[in-house]
Order: C-alpha cells, then structure tokens, then sequence
C-alpha cells in the first residue's frame, strides 16, 4: 500500500510539530531542575527505562495486559452487539436494560474492583470482568442507537413493499447503524485497556498496571511512566486498528451501494 506522504503530513504535520515542541520543552525543563526528576521524569529518562526493562515490560507485562485486554474487547463486543439488537428488537428488554447499563458507569472501578477479585480471585478473569464493565456500554448504546436511528425513510419503503422485520433489519438497519457502531468500538478499545490497567493496580501479579504500581511503590517515576507509554501505545494502536477496518468496511459499503 503506498503511503501518500503529502497528504499525510498535511493531516499530521501540525500534530507531530507540536508534539516534538512539547516534548522538547518538557526534557528542557527537567534537565534544568525546574521540576524534581522523581515527580516528572524527562522523555529521555523513561526511553532508557524502557530499554533497560525492555525485556521484562515486553516480553511478561505487555503480552498479560493484551491478553486482557483481547478477551475483554471480545466479550464485550459479543455481549454489545448482542445487547444493543435485542434492545432495537424488544422495548421491554430497552426498558429493563438501560436502566442498568447507565447505571453500572456510575460505580467507581476502583470500588467495585476488590468484588471483582473476591469473586474471581487474583485470576485473569477479575481483570476481564473490570474491562468488561467499562467497555460493554459503548458497544451497547452506539449499537442500540446506530439502529434506532438509521434508514427510517428506507424502512417504510420496505414496509410498503412488504418486507418484514429481520429483512428490513438485514438489509437497511445493520449498514445504516455501522458507523455508529464502529465509532463505539473505538471508544471501547480504548476503555479496555483503562478497565485491564484499573484491574491490574488492585491485584495482579503481572501486567503493565501492576508493573507501574510496584515500581511507583520503588518511586522509580521514569519506569512507571516507561509502563504508561507502553499502555498508551497499546490504546493508541487499537483505536487505529479498528479505524483501518471502519475505513475498509465502509469503502466496501459505498462500492455495494453504487454497484
């Protein structure tokens, strides 16, 4: 695939140019003691941290932290998508639902947390459970919303035609609600590897969020902000994922509907 630069650099140019200033500016400012090293860490600091634990954030951390993250992101999305349609298709089910969903983001992770780990133990799944709770509710209400919204004008075309419900649902609904539904995804993959880290500071073993609490317990500040650059990174890499495969699909979507 050839990378049009020009285009690129005029999306992200500006982008990268503060970037650098900014990361210029915050190296400066430590080196000159105007802020204490062990609060705020310059960039240089945390890119030798992050060489000299290479072996042990990349090759133990990282991969438990994904691993979480991956089975969380999974469930949620089958949870979700299935959630979000059954709520389209029933109103009873929406109004017994939804209540619940809204008011499961009012719990504070960190208080629920220590359930999730006395009913699950110090196993990955007391993780899982934590990324779930947070990542299911954007699938659920973009999914939800997506086909409460989409081709109604289509729809009564259909109707007059005499399509049922699940054709209409098939063929109008789905693709209408997908950029919804996507956007959901992205905002979900993001909040999974925040529910995996949450999960991971209050009792874990292993894990990048574990890994910054044991070292932010050492006051070893340029290896946990080493931990939260791989975090980021992992956050940042699956949101872009999943816009490559939104842009895919929806190309796919316009070609159907002009062929």
């Amino acid at each position: 695939m050839k990378i049009n630069w020009k285009k690129w650099l005029g999306e992200y140019g500006l982008f990268i140019l503060v970037s650098i200033l900014l990361i210029s500016g915050w190296e400066w400012i430590v080196r000159k003691g105007l802020v204490p090293p062990f609060i705020l860490p310059s960039p240089s600091a945390i890119w030798r941290s992050l060489i000299e634990n290479r072996q042990l954030l990349l090759q133990e951390h990282l991969p438990a932290t994904l691993l979480e993250v991956l089975i969380g992101f999974a469930i949620s999305l089958a949870g979700g998508l299935l959630l979000g349609a059954g709520m389209h298709f029933s109103r009873a089910l929406e109004k017994i639902l939804y209540p619940f969903l809204v008011i499961s983001q009012t719990i504070p992770l960190i208080a629920i947390s220590p359930i999730f780990i006395m009913w699950f133990g110090y196993s990955i799944w007391s993780k899982i459970a934590v990324t779930i709770l947070i990542a299911i509710f954007p699938i659920v209400v973009s999914t939800y919303d997506g086909l409460k919204s989409g081709g109604t004008e289509y729809r009564d075309l259909l109707l007059t035609m005499g399509a049922n419900r699940w054709a209409i649902f098939k063929k109008i609904q789905v693709p209408m609600a997908l950029p919804a539904i996507l956007s959901g995804l992205k905002m979900a993959a993001v909040y999974c590897v925040v529910g995996a880290t949450i999960g991971e500071w209050l009792g874990a073993s292993v894990g990048l969020g574990y890994f910054s609490r044991r070292m932010s317990g050492n006051l070893q500040a340029d290896a946990v902000f080493a931990a939260i650059f791989l975090l980021s990174l992992l956050g940042i890499v699956l949101f872009l994922l999943i816009s490559f495969i939104e842009k895919q699909l929806l190309k796919n979507k316009i070609r159907n509907l002009r062929g």
